[in-house]
């Protein structure tokens, strides 16, 4: 009886405990809903102090300053709506970049966007800078990466809001976590360009396999207990990042692997247009190729990237430490490999430093040059001194490198997954215009290939390359780029 009696207690106590713990989340969800309705009536009204016909475009870029390919899409986008939109003929249309480059003025900016990228941009541009983006610097977060910057983009875009309301919202950067807040709270139309996903079906593959790789440490790799933990920690994470990334209302994509790989996890295929990047290829093109032999003279490997990880200049290295063994003596001496790149950040600037000491590790310092934020007209002139262009990035979402290596008459070597396999690469005999590789013994072996090919065979892969990649241009992205974003336009007008 006593029994009986403590059991219906128990089971009292704990309904009672249920419907506290329910009564409280429906507060939580009540108060929540509220604060949610103040901030956006605050930010309507933010928006309407401006005049009320105005038109502003705002893109999220906390680096803007870089000089990577992403940084070539937001200038290109930015150029191409000054030239339809431009301030003479629609002078209610107005541009706002949300930046963190707090140590960089306006001035400097355009200048260095028109130095690396040749884009001549107009100042009639508002800069809102942006003080807390170390949030979505990797390094906050040694654990939880994904997470911690995908929650840090959260609060660097309340941030930006509170700072400036804008009418249309473009992410260029892929901080797919910040859509709801600009669409729901901020009132804004919301469009994305997004160079990669987040997560990937292939990093879950990495994980389930546990290999070894810059978002997998060897730590985790072989312990399967952690393994397993990352698998659910990502497939969990794939559901919110399916969420949020489905919240932008226009879809564009840079490549049929990224694509792929949105379609897949965003679940958006009508709203998702593949728009390659622009490639400066009407300028390279037109670049007259030097005298095979004059090459010849002076061997020298271009590779263009920033000196991120996941760009692995350690396997161009390892590269080069095997094209040693395998080339004559007379051709090694005059063998170079010349590594252009930016830093973004201090980060960027040790892995830079580690790759120089690890090129001495090699003895390759002869051999191997680093060049860091060169100017466009000395880029130019390395791609006309060059003979083989190198890529080693493990599916890259497209490379814009490759492709300006191709157009400029370079012999490109590319890795053989992602975008450069997917679109850019043909290997197939009469149509071959680079080649794939994988590992260190592949890339060196290719590269002698190429070095000791004659005159005829290489020109012949020129021309097919130059050919190849007018589909890229900066004329194909500008047009595809204003017909995907002109509905905002147009119903902002009516």
């Amino acid at each position: 009886m006593n029994f009986h009696f403590f059991m219906m207690r128990m089971l009292y106590s704990l309904n009672m405990l249920i419907w506290i713990i329910l009564c409280k989340m429906f507060c939580v969800l009540i108060i929540l809903s509220i604060l949610l309705l103040i901030l956006r009536k605050q930010y309507s009204r933010m928006r309407a102090n401006r005049t009320h016909s105005e038109t502003v475009v705002a893109f999220f870029h906390p680096y803007c300053n870089s000089g990577g390919g992403g940084e070539r899409v937001l200038w290109a986008a930015v150029s191409a709506i000054q030239n339809k939109y431009n301030y003479l003929k629609y002078p209610n249309v107005h541009i706002a970049i949300y930046t963190g480059d707090l140590d960089a003025h306006p001035e400097q900016i355009l200048n260095k966007a028109e130095k690396v990228f040749n884009y001549k941009i107009e100042q009639k541009i508002e800069f809102i800078y942006l003080h807390g983006r170390k949030w979505v610097e990797p390094s906050m977060y040694p654990y939880f990466t994904l997470l911690g910057q995908s929650f840090g983009s959260l609060w660097l875009a309340l941030e930006a809001l509170n700072t400036f309301v804008p009418d249309i919202y473009i992410d260029t950067m892929g901080y797919a976590f910040t859509y709801p807040l600009f669409r729901y709270i901020g009132g804004c139309r919301v469009a994305t360009y997004t160079h990669y996903p987040t997560i990937s079906t292939d990093m879950l593959r990495h994980v389930y396999r546990r290999t070894v790789s810059h978002n997998n440490s060897r730590v985790i790799a072989r312990n399967p207990f952690l393994s397993a933990a990352k698998l659910v920690y990502y497939k969990l994470f794939g559901l919110i990042y399916g969420w949020v990334g489905s919240r932008a209302e226009i879809i564009m994509v840079n490549s049929s692997w990224t694509e792929e790989h949105i379609n897949a996890i965003w679940k958006c295929p009508l709203r998702t247009h593949k728009i390659y990047p622009p490639c400066n290829v009407k300028h390279l093109t037109s670049l007259p190729l030097l005298d095979d032999d004059e090459k010849c003279k002076n061997i020298r490997i271009l590779s263009v990237a920033q000196f991120r990880p996941e760009k692995n200049h350690p396997l161009m290295l390892k590269a080069m430490y095997e094209l040693r063994s395998i080339v004559q003596e007379d051709i090694w001496e005059k063998t170079r490999l010349i590594l252009i790149g930016s830093c973004r950040n201090f980060e960027d600037e040790v892995r830079m430093k580690d790759m120089q000491d690890l090129s001495k590790h090699f003895a390759l310092d002869e051999n191997v040059e680093f060049k860091l934020n060169v100017p466009y007209s000395e880029l130019l002139s390395e791609f006309q001194r060059s003979m083989i262009g190198l890529h080693t990035m493990w599916n890259e979402h497209f490379g814009i490198s490759i492709v300006e290596c191709m157009a400029a008459g370079l012999i490109v070597v590319a890795h053989a997954s992602g975008g450069p396999r997917a679109d850019i690469i043909e290997i197939q005999p009469g149509s071959q215009n680079g080649f794939l590789a994988t590992e260190a013994e592949e890339y060196a072996t290719i590269m002698a290939h190429i070095i000791n090919m004659h005159s005829e065979g290489k020109n012949a892969i020129r021309t097919v390359a130059r050919a190849s990649v007018n589909r890229f241009s900066d004329e194909v992205f500008e047009r595809e780029f204003l017909r995907t974003i002109e509905p905002f336009f147009r119903q902002k007008q009516e």
